[in-house]
C-alpha cells in the first residue's frame, strides 16, 4: 500500500523454453509473467528481464535478441515498459520478468472468496502442457502448435477486465499447478467445495489425442499427487479429460468465481474480446466432505 488508492502488485516467473522459436518464446514468458498481475485485478507498468543464456554454448548469442523483443512485444500491448534487467550464464535458457503493477488497496482480487452459488469460468482452453511436450518430439501438428501459441502469448487482461465488470469474488490464472492445482487452492482459501465438470472443460481441437504417455509431463504426476487426498470423483469419468484436469498449463487462462447470474454475460463479454474458448465448466457449493468433485 503507498496510499489509500494506491498499491503496488509485485510478482516474478520464469522458465526454460517451451517452443523453438526464440521470438515466441519471449512472447509466452512476458505474457505468462504479466499474467499474475491481471489475475489479481491490477494494471502491470514496469517489467525487469530475468536471462539464464548459456554463452559458452551459443557465444554468438544466437536467440537472446529475439527472446527479448518477443518479451518488450508483449510488455508493448499490455501498455507496460520494460526498465532494464538482469542477465546471468546458465546451462539451459531460462526468461522471464518480475513485473510491477497497480491497484487499488480495496480492489485487490484473490483466490479466497469463492462463494457457495457461483459458476466457474475458464477463459483458455487447457492441453499447452500435452501440445507443447509434443512439439518438442517432433509430433505436434504445426496447425495445432500455432493455435497453442496464440493461446500462450494472448494477455489475461482480457479476463481482467471481465472478471472486475461482472463482480467476480475470486479469481486465479492457470499456470504450472494445473487447473487442479489452482481449482483446490481456490477451493481451501474460500473454504467451499469446487464441483467441475469434465466435459465442459475447454480443450485445443485435436489435443485429445497427446494427452498419455510419451505426452505427460512430470508436473502432471505432481499435481495429480498434491490434490488427491481432497479430490472426489463421481460417475464414470473420462480418463482422457481427467488428465486435462491435472496437466501443467504455461500462461493458462483466468480461472474466476462469478455469480451465477451474470455467468452468460461473463461468458459472452470474454468471447467477445478474443477469449474465444470461455466457458462456465463448473460451480462452487458450501464445503464438503472434499475441495473438489469432478463430474462427467
Amino acid at each position: 500500500r503507498l496510499t489509500d488508492e494506491l498499491a503496488l502488485v509485485q510478482t516474478i516467473d520464469f522458465f526454460p523454453p517451451v517452443v523453438n522459436d526464440a521470438y515466441r518464446y519471449g512472447q509466452i514468458a512476458a505474457a505468462n509473467s504479466l499474467s499474475d498481475v491481471y489475475a489479481m485485478g491490477g494494471i502491470p507498468k514496469t517489467g525487469l528481464n530475468l536471462v539464464g543464456y548459456p554463452d559458452d554454448k551459443d557465444p554468438n548469442l544466437t536467440w537472446l535478441a529475439d527472446m527479448l523483443k518477443g518479451g518488450a512485444e508483449r510488455f508493448t500491448k499490455a501498455g507496460a515498459v520494460i526498465l532494464g534487467g538482469h542477465t546471468v550464464r546458465d546451462t539451459e535458457i531460462k526468461f522471464g520478468y518480475a513485473v510491477t503493477g497497480i491497484i487499488h488497496p480495496q480492489k485487490i482480487y484473490t483466490n479466497a472468496n469463492a462463494r457457495p452459488g457461483d459458476k466457474l469460468i475458464l477463459t483458455k482452453p487447457l492441453g499447452t502442457g500435452f501440445i507443447t511436450t509434443a512439439h518438442k518430439r517432433g509430433d505436434c501438428p504445426d496447425a495445432l502448435f500455432n493455435i497453442a501459441c496464440e493461446s500462450m502469448v494472448q494477455l489475461n487482461d482480457i479476463g481482467r477486465d471481465v472478471m472486475i465488470e461482472h463482480g467476480a469474488h475470486a479469481a486465479t490464472d492457470v499456470t504450472g499447478f494445473g487447473l487442479a492445482g489452482h481449482s483446490f487452492e481456490m477451493a481451501m482459501g474460500s473454504n467451499v467445495t469446487i464441483v467441475l465438470n469434465l466435459s465442459k472443460l475447454p480443450l485445443f481441437a485435436g489435443v485429445e489425442a497427446f494427452a498419455r504417455k510419451p505426452y505427460l509431463t512430470r508436473a502432471s504426476a505432481t499435481n495429480a499427487s498434491y490434490v488427491e487426498s481432497e479430490v472426489s470423483k463421481e460417475g464414470k469419468l473420462d480418463p482422457v479429460r481427467l488428465e486435462f484436469f491435472y496437466d501443467a498449463q504455461t500462461s493458462g487462462g483466468i480461472l474466476m468465481s462469478v455469480p451465477a447470474e451474470k455467468a452468460d454475460a461473463a461468458v459472452a463479454a470474454a468471447r467477445s474480446r478474443g477469449a474465444t474458448a470461455a466457458c462456465v465448466i463448473g460451480e462452487v457449493v458450501e464445503r464438503g466432505g472434499k475441495a473438489i468433485v469432478l463430474r462427467e
